[in-house]
């Protein structure tokens, strides 16, 4: 069953491209025709992509795996960190750091830097420096929060990239290009769609078009992570009822005694004695 459909597409926007002249030969075979010199995205195959995509962010969700959003524009920032935190992923809308992939330690020094300034304030250990001091070291935690706060708890590199606005974002999907990392993301059809590996053909200026697709791919992210749950509950359940059959086993007869002897003793002392 489709996430979602033509009409609610069409309701949005998302088949709204960019003027005739700025487009970029490569999206030809998604646009579907050009009216009043602005191209119009054919949403039958922006359903499809959309629907790939889905499925494919939903078995890494189930899979445990984490995807990084990007969107660092006006128009796509709030939304994008709005979906992103209620699925709990990571995102990236104030600025893209260099190296945040290829360099990723280095990322991950700077993240555990944030959380020793955090420890030193719980502690009070942050009272009894100089004012001047805690003064430079609040201004380091504001900017530490405000570039990677959203990241302080992606351990590893993800799984995948979700990108809104190729162009824009385009160091994020070289360096996830150079890692190998998947990227999802809503193209336009002013943009090169060579280096996406799910192309979803849409408007990435609106913001009703950007939230509708954002709501049938996070739809899928959370089936996943609730049908990773059940999985985790009904195991949890298996062995609980597995250590409770093992102990009723391990538990002596009422008044004490032992557990019965075996067949081969049994049959040794009921034996005749020869004579």
């Amino acid at each position: 069953m489709p996430r979602t459909n033509f009409q609610d597409l069409l309701e949005a926007g998302v088949h709204f491209g960019h003027l005739k002249r700025k487009w970029n030969p490569k999206m030809a075979p998604y646009i579907f025709m050009e009216k009043n010199g602005i191209h119009i995205i054919d949403l039958h195959k922006t359903v499809v992509k959309i629907d790939e995509a889905a499925n494919m962010m939903k078995q890494l969700a189930h899979a445990g795996r984490r995807i990084l959003f990007v969107a660092t524009k006006k128009q796509a920032k709030d939304i994008v960190a709005q979906y992103a935190q209620s699925v709990s992923m990571p995102y990236v809308t104030e600025r893209w750091p260099g190296g945040m992939l290829t360099n990723f330690p280095t990322i991950r020094k700077a993240v555990k830097k944030m959380h020793t300034i955090d420890e030193m304030i719980s502690n009070g250990t942050f009272e009894t420096l100089a004012k001047r001091e805690r003064l430079q070291i609040t201004r380091q935690r504001a900017k530490l929060e405000k570039n990677l706060g959203s990241i302080s708890d992606l351990n590893r590199l993800p799984a995948a990239l979700f990108v809104v606005d190729v162009q824009k974002e385009m160091n994020a999907v070289k360096e996830a290009n150079r890692l190998n990392i998947p990227v999802i993301a809503v193209v336009d059809t002013c943009c090169d769609p060579t280096p996406i590996d799910y192309v979803i053909p849409g408007n990435d200026d609106a913001a009703k078009s950007i939230s509708i697709i954002l709501d049938a791919l996070c739809g899928a992210i959370k089936e996943g992570l609730e049908e990773r749950k059940l999985e985790k509950d009904k195991e949890e359940e298996s062995r609980e009822s597995e250590a409770s059959a093992a102990g009723k086993k391990m538990r002596p007869r009422k008044g004490g005694k032992a557990a019965e002897k075996p067949a081969v003793e049994e049959a040794k002392e009921e034996a005749p004695v020869a004579e």
